[in-house]
């Protein structure tokens, strides 16, 4: 995982992206308060503005800024009681970061691995067992981020960095599930202010 300053504007390129399973993957996310998600959708529109890559041109419900802690192509059902300790922990959106190779990359906000934030993920992982996780989503390999653009070319990027504002401070509000296979999201819990 890499380490961003506050307030960077350094990017970093942790790893490869490796192949993607055949189908999209099912995922279990977590969820930030408004405030955040307002903070994040305003730097989609500002990427839009410019003509570059962004998420804001996926206006379905489902495209809700997010931090994924499980994607795989088969997921089991989850109890309730998995979500039982799970608190609406505290969320730093931190430096950009850049996923992938070649021309196109995917850009991303960071996320503060807090030790919180790593037994969560943990815990999610425990309940679904052993299985084949997308990139950047294994125990061991996460990196917690919200994504911007899913395709931004690197020649935009000096531009694109200048849409991102500083460090922001936010709560997990919720966990959902994402079935492509249905197109539908799923709540799963509401997390509980502790």
């Amino acid at each position: 995982m890499p380490h961003a300053d506050a307030g960077s504007r350094r990017v970093v390129t942790p790893h490869a992206v490796g192949t993607q399973p055949r189908r999209s993957p099912s995922t279990i996310e977590l969820l930030l308060d408004a405030a955040a998600e307002d903070a994040v959708r305003a730097e989609w529109e500002a990427l839009a503005a410019l003509g570059l890559s962004s998420l804001a041109g996926h206006t379905s419900a489902s495209n809700r800024p997010h931090i994924t802690l499980a994607a795989r192509t088969e997921l089991p059902l989850l109890d309730a009681g998995v979500f039982a300790d799970l608190l609406a922990l505290p969320i730093t959106l931190g430096a950009p970061v850049l996923f992938g190779t070649g021309e196109r990359r995917v850009l991303v906000r960071s996320i503060l691995p807090t030790a919180e934030l790593q037994r969560s993920h943990a815990t999610i992982h425990t309940a679904i067992g052993p299985g084949e996780d997308a990139p950047h989503t294994a125990p061991g390999e996460w990196t917690p981020h919200v994504t911007l653009a899913r395709r931004l070319r690197l020649a935009d990027l000096e531009t694109a960095l200048g849409c991102i504002g500083g460090d922001v401070h936010s709560r997990a509000t919720s966990v959902r599930r994402w079935d492509p296979a249905t197109g539908t999201t799923t709540t799963l819990a509401t997390l509980p202010q502790g």
